[in-house]
Formats: structure tokens, C-alpha cells, sequence
């Protein structure tokens, strides 16, 4: 049974969330805080984490940053407000996928099922893997460089770990997308630019003639290591 830790300071929200993903086949837990939160991340491993930002103490943002320090268990971020920033600023520091007060619950429990899809996918996939002087390792959510530390935000190693298993293959910025974000976003296909541009610029010797991650012109990127 997949497990699915609920964090919320409104009592009769986190009430009816947990009565309805019970009801789906969930096992919940729940937390009121951002202390509570991490301590039952850490003790139980839950498969998933519904986080809300705005809590009491600690909010949902940096309690999204603490638990990215050492796990990629999905995380839906809920939130209140309506602005694009905030929602970008969940996105950024690591949560999979967010949603705005007030929401539909079988919108919620789609998202759920999708996030816990994507999860799962990736578990089968080869745990470390090493092309062209990059090490990227899955459990660990390390990259290596040439032998030194990179630090890549949840984005950006999703992709470098697609473009990996694939090496030596152009893939599309749709296949990117369905791939890295899930099919269930409607994100631009250019946010795939900019990500590609922030990656480079990380694992690159010089990013404005790019060795490892290529572009193929009307085809989407390729990485190919170094010639």
C-alpha cells in the first residue's frame, strides 16, 4: 500500500484529504508543521508528499529544500495564492507538481496517481551511469564531473539522467517534457531551453560549444558525451 504523508495546518482539510485518499487505496499520515513534516519524511519514507506552503514555523518551501537534501520523493505543493511566482518558486526548489486553494479532490488524486507514476517508472531505471566523464547517480542524486561535485536542482538532473539513458539518441523537447515534468503539465516546450542552457552550464567546459549535451537541429538535444 502506497503511503502518503499530508502536511496541512487546517485541521478539516487535512480531515478530508486523508478520508479521501484512504478511500482510494492510500495509507495517510499527517503533520500540522514543517518540524513534524521532516520527522515523519525521515522515519517514514512515505512514497509521496502533499505540502502545503503556508504553514506555522517553518513553511512549505523550505521544508521542500530540506527534504530535497537527501530524497526525490514526490512532492505536490498546495498553496493559497494565485501567483505565478509562488508556484514557480515551488517548482525551483524541488516540488514535482503543485496545486491552488481551493481544489477539486478528484483533480488532487489524478495528480496523486500521476506523480506516484512517474516514481515509479524511474525506480527500475539504472541506478548509476557514466558517459563522457559525467557520473550520475540515482540514489544518491549526485553528479559527477570530471571527478568533482556538480549540484543540479531536481529539474536539471532529470534531464541529464533522460538524455543519458539515451545517449547517442536525439530526443524531442515533447519527449523531454512527458519525460522530466509528465505529460500531465502544461508547461512550453521552450522551458526545456532553459533548462538544457542552465544544465550546460554546469557540465560544460564551455557552454557556448556545448560537448556533451547537443542540439539537433528539428530534432530536440542529444547527449553524446566528449568526442
Amino acid at each position: 500500500m502506497q503511503r502518503v504523508l499530508i502536511v496541512e495546518d487546517e485541521t478539516s482539510l487535512a480531515e478530508t484529504l486523508a478520508v479521501n485518499l484512504k478511500a482510494e487505496g492510500y495509507r495517510t499520515m499527517t503533520a500540522s508543521d514543517g518540524p513534524s513534516a521532516l520527522d515523519l519524511a525521515a522515519a517514514e519514507r512515505p512514497d509521496l508528499i502533499i505540502l502545503d506552503i503556508m504553514l506555522p514555523g517553518m513553511d512549505g518551501l523550505a521544508v521542500c529544500r530540506a527534504i530535497r537534501k537527501s530524497s526525490e520523493v514526490p512532492i505536490i505543493m498546495l498553496t493559497a495564492k494565485g501567483r505565478e511566482v509562488d508556484k514557480v518558486i515551488g517548482l525551483e526548489v524541488g516540488a514535482d507538481d503543485y496545486v491552488t486553494k481551493p481544489f477539486g479532490m478528484l483533480e488532487l488524486i489524478a495528480r496523486v496517481r500521476a506523480a506516484l507514476r512517474r516514481s515509479a517508472g524511474g525506480a527500475a531505471k539504472q541506478d548509476v551511469m557514466e558517459a563522457g566523464g559525467v557520473t550520475l547517480d540515482r540514489e544518491r542524486h549526485s553528479v559527477m564531473i570530471d571527478g568533482s561535485p556538480v549540484d543540479l536542482r531536481p529539474r536539471e538532473f532529470g534531464l541529464l539522467a533522460a538524455l543519458m539513458e539515451n545517449k547517442g539518441k536525439p530526443m524531442s523537447r515533447e519527449k523531454l517534457l512527458q519525460r522530466v515534468w509528465g505529460e500531465d503539465e502544461y508547461i512550453d516546450q521552450n522551458t526545456v531551453d532553459v533548462h538544457v542552457r542552465r544544465l550546460r552550464e554546469k557540465i560544460e567546459k564551455d557552454p557556448g560549444k556545448p560537448e556533451r549535451i547537443v542540439t539537433i537541429r528539428g530534432a530536440g538535444y542529444k547527449f553524446q558525451g566528449r568526442e
